[in-house]
């Protein structure tokens, strides 16, 4: 299957590996990835600041960016969950309504496309330790996803997953929640990651880079014993090792 791949701006900036790591576990599922280098944003922190002008401008540009009739997958279910959901905001009834129609029906988070489009599971990755999986809020309301990272994740050699108490409440992200409510931003970051801590967990594992960058920030402040990952790069790591 020919793919097209979106990185959001917050994996292109902030966590590259993470988007090399996309197109490695796409070409060993069997998939040809196209990139286009002109791709920028979807919008959505503009859209999420409430500056909607601002965001269909960005999302005019994502959608011409793409092709309409073409599969397209992000490791992340925030920016595809603005593109699923929200585009209908911008674009609905507007000359771009037909063609937005069709990516929103096309466009997919990672770990949705490989469980249950291509019904691939098994990697090959290897990780020792012990994880738990954070369910971002994207993901969970927006894109529906649940039990399929959890079914990429128990495929993987030596990763013992266990249960994250208050697994769906926020990690305090939020976009601009963070900047603008950062006193209770970091008490939900705090809370999800000595959750994590009291599971005895070596790893929070999570779709988002945005939710993952936030929980590390708070773990890298406070020296405390745990990483955040990106599914992808689970996905990826110990190949070697096969």
């Amino acid at each position: 299957m020919i793919v097209e791949l979106f990185i959001p701006c917050f994996v292109d900036q902030l966590y590259p590996d993470t988007a090399f790591n996309t197109v490695k576990v796409l070409e060993k599922a069997g998939c040809v990835v196209n990139y286009n280098p002109a791709q920028t944003c979807c919008g959505q922190p503009a859209f999420n600041a409430g500056f909607w002008d601002d965001a269909k401008a960005i999302g005019s540009k994502f959608l011409n960016d793409f092709p309409e009739d073409s599969v397209i997958v992000s490791p992340s279910a925030s920016c595809t969950g603005m593109v699923r959901n929200y585009y209908n905001d911008l674009f609905t009834n507007t000359t771009s309504h037909n063609k937005c129609r069709n990516i929103q029906s096309n466009i997919y988070e990672l770990s949705d496309f490989l469980v249950n489009i291509l019904q691939v599971d098994y990697f090959g990755a290897e990780l020792e330790g012990r994880a738990v999986y954070h369910d971002s809020c994207a993901g969970l309301r927006e894109c529906k996803i649940k039990e399929e990272p959890r079914k990429l994740l128990s495929k993987v050699l030596g990763l013992e997953l266990v249960d994250l108490k208050d697994g769906e409440t926020c990690c305090g992200f939020g976009g601009t929640f963070a900047v603008k409510f950062d006193a209770i931003s970091t008490a939900m970051a705090q809370q999800k990651v000595y959750n994590a801590i009291d599971a005895r967990a070596d790893y929070i594992i999570s779709t988002d880079a945005s939710c993952l960058l936030h929980m590390q920030g708070y773990i890298d402040k406070n020296n405390l014993p745990i990483k955040t990952i990106h599914i992808a790069d689970v996905l990826a790591h110990g190949w070697g090792n096969v």
